[in-house]
């Protein structure tokens, strides 16, 4: 079979029923071995077997206060005007916490509930006690087996041992306790374009990191990882290093080379060393993937030790193909690997924590394909709101701001706006309840915040949508604030004549947050001699937009308007980027010579920088949250003087008018 094709591009649910029929022919739908381990090293390990309790704990009658062993039938009729007084040691013994409770006694009276009776010169020499209120029998004694009984169920198989279970074992007298055996997973990094962490990269090198990914997610989930080294785009190479994987590990993911290029030799490798069950599954990100049986005898045949014995382990052992992008590759984990580790190791799979909110924007979806969609979400008023990010699979970054998953299933069309979506949470609810939600347009200002909020208690989530899209949002009960720089291009003012139109009858604050330098973003040193917006209707010059409803792009064609300039004459006008770093990553990396953006990020990427316009970057913030409890800490954030220090530190940026109200418009 060549795999210039997938096998079959199949429902996800047929992909595990091949997996798993495959696995328990091999032996190895079960639980894994288990071996033995001191208690005090077991945490987060998974019980291998129930543990029973082989003494009772306590294992006697045992005092929890110090003070006085007593016989509690001796104080019945003790009171205020008729103390009952109690020789020592004859009718009271005096114990320490955790002392045996002295024969003939049923009770202990705490030693500041008593008057000592009796000289006392050494402050030791009492010869009675003296009570007033009489004591209940068992009052203030840990009876033997209290928390534990000898033979008694302490925790069962199956349980991922914690620091409170491991005081239970050692108490109830295990020093040590047998577990499961973490599963030994090999991650194989392929690419020949790939570079190892730290190292300088130049044109076409990639720093790869999905085995760091990959093999965090393995130890996160119980597994015991190995990272390989990487291993180049050849086809023998990388079968060699696979077969020698599949001799020490119950595990092996492959990563990168599953998708159907010339160079994508993992289906040829799996195929050529055991059996190859699926190539392609009907999951976005993750469409590429490939699962497989690896065979060690052949294995060994590869790796030229055809003679060595096989008597342990299984004789096959699962393979998986993760696709090289990040995002499939991180989300394969969460799919097949993190299900696979939870079976060997006797454990129920990963549920995580899930809430129904409010899909910010519409999604659309493929038919046939189950969609991971990632977002961040944030309880807006009475509502819970999730804001979709970018559904690039190369976008890490994705990952790290999302707070969730929702799934598309396939046959779907995708979710309208407004709809209800069940979010699988990678944050807590408690995390949601904190988190304040900026929809609206990108500023590096929203970065430096979220930075400095997190010290006061708060999470801050964006998305970057457009000063509009902002405005959009805000009418919509779908964020917290918005930022926003829309200029008037009849008035020269800022954000304030769009607030009729977008937020009819809405109340709303206008803070300033930044005044901002906007101009041309070009390559390091200008080569094409770019100095106004005239030369950007040049043949030789290419160009990169904002989207449509950005704020910049709104400058960029009042100015063009103002000049006489029609945008159909500018190359790549309709090419479009959704935030300042990207369209000066778009002119970094040569694909466009020129972008409209802010000064700060032509620094960051060490471009040069035409200065246009200076503008005013406001928060829009509805009255019902700046009141609220929730904005508290970032109003009083623009005001501290580290923040302002911070800002002003930008290329390009101005603090001076920082947290000043503009306007308040709307509302009664």
């Amino acid at each position: 079979m060549s795999s210039s094709f997938y096998l079959k591009d199949i429902p996800l649910d047929e992909a595990w029923r091949r997996l798993i029929q495959a696995l328990e022919t091999a032996g190895l739908w079960s639980p894994i071995g288990s071996e033995e381990i001191a208690t005090e090293n077991a945490l987060g390990r998974v019980t291998a077997e129930p543990v029973w309790a082989r003494l009772s704990s306590p294992g006697y009658h045992a005092a929890a206060m110090d003070g006085y062993a007593i016989l509690a039938g001796a104080t019945e009729n003790a009171s205020d005007r008729s103390p009952v007084v109690l020789s020592l040691p004859d009718q009271a013994k005096y114990v320490d916490t955790g002392d045996p409770l002295p024969d003939g006694c049923d009770s202990i009276v705490p030693i500041e509930e008593v008057e000592p009776v009796g000289p006392r010169p050494d402050g030791r020499a009492t010869e009675a006690i003296r009570l007033r209120h009489s004591v209940a029998p068992w009052a203030h004694v840990r009876p033997m087996g209290e928390d534990m009984v000898a033979t008694e169920l302490v925790l069962p198989a199956g349980h991922v041992l914690r620091p409170v279970d491991l005081g239970a074992i050692a108490g109830c007298g295990h020093a040590r306790v047998r577990v499961r055996r973490r599963p030994r997973v090999a991650v194989l990094p392929t690419g020949t374009e790939l570079v190892q962490v730290g190292a300088e990269t130049g044109p076409g090198q990639i720093v790869e990191y999905n085995s760091v990914v990959l093999s965090a997610q393995v130890e996160s989930w119980g597994g015991q990882p190995t990272r390989l080294p990487i291993v180049d785009d050849n086809e023998d190479h990388i079968r060699e290093a696979a077969a020698k994987a599949a001799l020490e590990h119950d595990l092996v993911l492959i990563n990168a080379g599953s998708s159907a290029g010339i160079e994508d030799y993992t289906a040829r490798v799996v195929e050529s060393l055991g059996q190859l069950l699926v190539h392609g599954v009907a999951v976005r990100p993750g469409h590429p993937v490939i699962l497989g049986m690896l065979d060690r005898a052949s294995a060994l045949r590869q790796v030229g030790e055809a003679g060595r014995s096989l008597q342990e382990g299984a004789r096959q052992i699962p393979v998986i193909g993760v696709p090289g992008f990040p995002v499939s590759a991180a989300l394969t984990g969460e799919i097949f690997v993190e299900p696979l580790l939870s079976r060997w190791l006797g454990r129920a799979p990963a549920q995580p924590q899930s809430l129904q909110a409010t899909l910010t924007r519409k999604v659309h979806s493929s038919m046939g394909d189950d969609e991971y969609v990632r977002v961040t979400v944030g309880k807006v008023g009475d509502r819970t709101i999730a804001a979709p990010l970018s559904r690039g699979a190369g976008v890490i970054t994705s990952l790290v701001r999302a707070d969730g998953i929702v799934l598309i299933p396939a046959g779907s069309q995708g979710v309208e706006a407004g709809e209800s979506v069940t979010v699988q949470l990678y944050r807590t609810p408690g995390e949601i309840e904190r988190t304040i939600v900026v929809l609206g347009s990108h500023d590096l200002t929203i970065d430096l915040m979220s930075q400095f909020l997190a010290g006061r208690g708060r999470r801050l989530a964006s998305a970057n949508v457009g000063s509009l899209g902002g405005l959009v949002a805000l009418r919509r009960e779908e964020a917290h604030l918005a930022g926003s720089h829309l200029l008037d291009p009849e008035t020269g003012e800022y954000n304030l004549p769009y607030l009729e139109q977008y937020l009819p009858g809405v109340a709303v604050i206008v803070v300033a947050l930044v005044d901002r330098s906007q101009g041309l973003l070009v390559d390091k040193g200008n080569p094409k001699d770019i100095r106004s917006l005239e030369d950007l209707t040049r043949t030789d010059v290419t160009f990169v937009n904002r989207q449509r409803g950005a704020g910049t792009r709104l400058l960029l064609d009042h100015n063009l308007g103002r000049l006489g300039l029609p945008s159909e004459s500018i190359r790549g006008y309709e090419r479009e980027e959704y935030t300042h770093l990207a369209v000066a990553a778009a002119i970094a990396s040569g694909r466009a010579d020129a972008g409209m953006g802010i000064q700060a990020a032509a620094s960051a990427l060490d471009l040069d920088f035409i200065h246009l316009a200076d503008e005013r970057y406001d928060l829009v913030i509805p009255k019902q949250h700046y009141t609220g409890i929730i904005l508290a800490p970032l109003l009083e954030l623009l005001h501290d003087a580290g923040f302002r220090d911070a800002v002003q530190a930008l290329p390009g940026y101005g603090a001076s008018r920082m947290g000043t109200v503009i306007a308040e418009i709307g509302g009664a």
